[in-house]
């Protein structure tokens, strides 16, 4: 557990999420769990008997714990009662046909990008996002696409999420990231230049909502032979107008409306 406390009269509920977040993250037995929980043995032992015979957990004696099929019930309920996804999802067919590579679909949700949808490329290495997935929001390109409308938290977001990356990492200093970020405002889209996996190049555009609020965004990904930067700037108009025709379909600016167009960008050259 993080440390908080629950709200009075919700410490068996906070616990019990616990055990299934530590069951999400790979905890496939009574120790782990409870290693990962702090919580006593006994306590987290009852909390996954109850889970497990709610459908919230399988497994269990010799099998592994995972979350089990009640999880993905609830899940695919939720996907499907929010509007972005089943507005999204024959605009993004469409994309994927036409550009042959990987499409996805995100929000940001906890101060990450979370993956409501993903189309496979048919050309490539496979990626190793999905859906459910979160990545950094300042070191994607659909993570900077959702970002593009609040530049009062560029620098605060950028700074905590580069102390955690590996030094290998490709990441432009503060100041030019800020002026990356400058520029794929203006152009209402943004670049992943292998900031976050090393080969993989992605274009991004946001979609909004009827408030014209950020409600999402759409990206296009691919490894880098597929995404010179010509292609790159190619590509901008091409998702940006995927995410208009979704804004759309959410009472928002459709694709020739709504934002500022400028040449300059943040381009792909650097």
């Amino acid at each position: 557990m993080d440390g908080t406390e629950p709200p009075p009269g919700t410490r068996t509920l906070a616990r019990g999420l616990a055990v299934l977040r530590a069951v999400a993250a790979g905890a496939g037995d009574l120790r782990a769990v409870v290693e990962h929980t702090g919580l006593g043995r006994s306590t987290a032992h009852r909390l996954l008997q109850l889970l497990t015979s709610e459908g919230f957990v399988r497994g269990g004696g010799a099998a592994p714990y995972g979350l089990g099929p009640a999880l993905i019930e609830l899940g695919f309920t939720a996907l499907h009662r929010n509007p972005l996804p089943v507005v999204a999802r024959p605009v993004l067919e469409e994309l994927s046909g036409r550009v042959l590579d990987t499409v996805h679909l995100a929000v940001e949700d906890g101060g990450t990008a979370l993956y409501l949808d993903k189309l496979p490329g048919s050309r490539g290495a496979e990626m190793r996002s999905r859906v459910g997935h979160r990545m950094p929001l300042t070191r994607t390109g659909i993570g900077k696409a959702l970002l593009l409308d609040t530049p009062d938290r560029w620098e605060a977001l950028y700074a905590a999420e580069s102390a955690v990356v590996p030094q290998a990492a490709r990441l432009p200093e503060p100041a030019a990231f800020r002026e990356r970020m400058s520029g794929y405002a203006e152009q209402d889209a943004a670049f992943d230049l292998e900031e976050n996996e090393p080969g993989i190049r992605c274009v991004a555009s946001p979609v909004r909502d009827a408030t014209g609020r950020i409600a999402g965004a759409v990206s296009v990904s691919a490894t880098s032979p597929y995404m010179p930067a010509r292609r790159m700037r190619g590509l901008v108009p091409v998702v940006r107008a995927a995410a208009g025709r979704i804004s759309a379909g959410l009472g928002g600016p459709g694709p020739a409306g709504g934002r500022p167009r400028t040449g300059r960008g943040g381009g792909p050259a650097d």
